[in-house]
């Protein structure tokens, strides 16, 4: 317990230090946000039909993208319904066993979003993470601080368990240091392609309004629903 505890205080410093990367984006300041208009949002529960209608709009415009911002990469998406019983409200972005880009959506999702542009956006949005190589930064960030937790486990003369912990904990911070920029980056490049699909990313950033906050927290993985709406609104003014 003591080796943990030790290396958890060793390790917190990795929070306000830069973990090396050569591919984390540099995001350009956002202007001081206003506050967030409390616009209703309007609309019904959407189905797997209204989710295909989207994706004929949006695919081609997210694979045209992907092939200008990163030349040479797999940009051909298989995007599909995870209609494995009992999934959560969900979208997802993975890579499938050929390492072909896969965009996911559930059910439970479709039925909380309330018009096309919600799915649109969202679409866009993990489709964005591809094209910014989101999942491959953040694997190559989980390794460093890996490494740098195990560096400083050693330096503090921990034994096995305790260098173990000190590795965990520094892959965790090293792989939560940039998520909640990488879900903003998201936003701001999905944005551009569901607008460019013809829908409206405005409205379409609504379905925050009403979802679960994560609120700002230390190490959170997803940034507070008002700055990702605020964020959205700044990026295509």
């Amino acid at each position: 317990m003591k080796n943990a505890a030790l290396a958890l205080s060793l390790l917190m410093a990795l929070s306000a230090c830069d973990v090396p990367t050569s591919t984390a984006p540099q995001t350009a300041p956002q202007p001081v946000a206003a506050p967030v208009e409390q616009v209703t949002r309007t609309g019904s529960p959407q189905s797997v039909a209204d989710f295909r209608a989207v994706v004929r709009r949006v695919e081609p415009v997210a694979e045209s993208a992907c092939r200008q911002i990163r030349p040479g990469a797999n940009c051909d998406f298989a995007i599909v319904i995870d209609d494995r019983p009992n999934q959560p409200p969900n979208a997802y972005q993975t890579y499938n066993d050929a390492g072909r880009p896969l965009l996911a959506f559930t059910p439970a999702l479709l039925r909380q979003m309330r018009n096309r542009d919600e799915i649109a956006f969202a679409l866009a949005h993990e489709a964005a993470h591809h094209i910014e190589s989101h999942i491959n930064q953040t694997q190559n960030l989980a390794r460093t601080g890996a490494v740098i937790g195990a560096v400083f486990g050693a330096m503090a003369g921990l034994d096995t368990s305790g260098i173990d912990t000190a590795t965990n904990i520094g892959g965790t911070i090293g792989a939560r240091r940039y998520s909640k920029n990488f879900e903003l980056e998201a936003d701001t490049v999905g944005a551009q392609i569901a607008q460019r699909a013809g829908y409206n990313p405005l409205r379409g950033v609504l379905y925050f309004q009403d979802a679960r906050d994560p609120g700002d927290r230390f190490l959170g993985s997803h940034p507070p629903n008002a700055d990702r709406i605020q964020n959205v609104r700044n990026s295509i003014r």
